[in-house]
C-alpha cells in the first residue's frame, strides 16, 4: 500500500494554494496518509521551497496569490525544471484547453478542474506516485 510506502520513503509533497481551507485539507488529508507535507500560500514561496527540498509530488493551483492569474504554471515549469522525477498536478477553477495544453508542456501530470473530492484528488496522487515507483 503507498501509504505505508509514503511514511517508510518520508515521501514529500507540496502544496500551493491561496486557498486556506484547500491547504488545510491537503496536509490534513496526506498527513494521515503518511506524507510529509508542506504547504505554500503564493509563488515565490513554493519556488524557495522547491530549491531546497525535493518533493515526490507538487500539487498546485493555478491561480496562487498575484495578479497574472496563472502562477501555478509558472511553478509546474519551474519544479520540472529542477526535478523531472517530481510529479506534478495543476488545479484549476476554470481551465481551457489551451492551459491544459500549456500546464502538459511545462511538465504536469495532470491537470484536475476544481472542485474535486479529497478521495478523487488522493486517487490521482497515489496513481502518479505508484506510476514513478
Amino acid at each position: 500500500m503507498l501509504s505505508a510506502h509514503a511514511r517508510d520513503m518520508g515521501l514529500r509533497l507540496l502544496v500551493a494554494s491561496d486557498e486556506e481551507p484547500s491547504l488545510s485539507a491537503f496536509q490534513k488529508h496526506f498527513t494521515a496518509c503518511g506524507f510529509q507535507v508542506d504547504c505554500a500560500r503564493e509563488l515565490e514561496e513554493a519556488e524557495a521551497l522547491a530549491s531546497r527540498i525535493h518533493y515526490a509530488l507538487v500539487v498546485a493551483d493555478l491561480r496562487l496569490a498575484g495578479v497574472i492569474g496563472v502562477e501555478g504554471l509558472h511553478l509546474v515549469g519551474f519544479v520540472h525544471n529542477r526535478c523531472p522525477a517530481t510529479r506534478l498536478i495543476l488545479l484549476a477553477d476554470h481551465g481551457s484547453p489551451e492551459i491544459e495544453s500549456e500546464a502538459r508542456r511545462l511538465g504536469a501530470d495532470a491537470f484536475i478542474r476544481k472542485p474535486k473530492s479529497m478521495p478523487d484528488l488522493a486517487q490521482v496522487v497515489f496513481g502518479l506516485l505508484e506510476g514513478a515507483a
